[in-house]
């Protein structure tokens, strides 16, 4: 799985490239909110990024699930915090929600050479 997770990001990655060609106006207004909202603020960026990965794992987005893992690695999560935030994202989202932890774990695995 951790190979598909690999192509994932790098498919993304030059997908990001093509809206940004393609659509730049919406690429640089959610961009711009994005930035805004997720930044350091009366919580933490890591606190942000926490809710964004359990409102993902409920919304059942697997693709929301992969880029806000990632992203709260690179603000110094723990795997274990990122698991426990998926879990909460259980009880409120119930028995789809928990289908996507799977999806949290190979992330996980991926991006920690596990």
């Amino acid at each position: 799985m951790s190979e598909e997770i690999k192509k994932y990001f790098e498919k993304f990655k030059k997908d990001t490239v093509k809206m940004k060609e393609q659509t730049p106006d919406m690429i640089n207004g959610f961009g711009g909110l994005f930035s805004k909202v997720m930044g350091e603020g009366a919580i933490t960026a890591l606190e942000k990024e926490f809710i964004a990965v359990g409102i993902a794992v409920a919304a059942n987005c697997s693709h929301c699930i992969r880029l806000h893992v990632k992203k709260c690695f690179e603000v110094g999560a723990t795997k274990e915090q990122i698991l426990e935030a998926a879990s909460v994202a259980v009880v409120m989202g119930g028995g789809p929600a928990y289908t996507h932890i799977p999806v949290v774990i190979d992330t996980l695995e991926t991006l920690t050479g596990e």
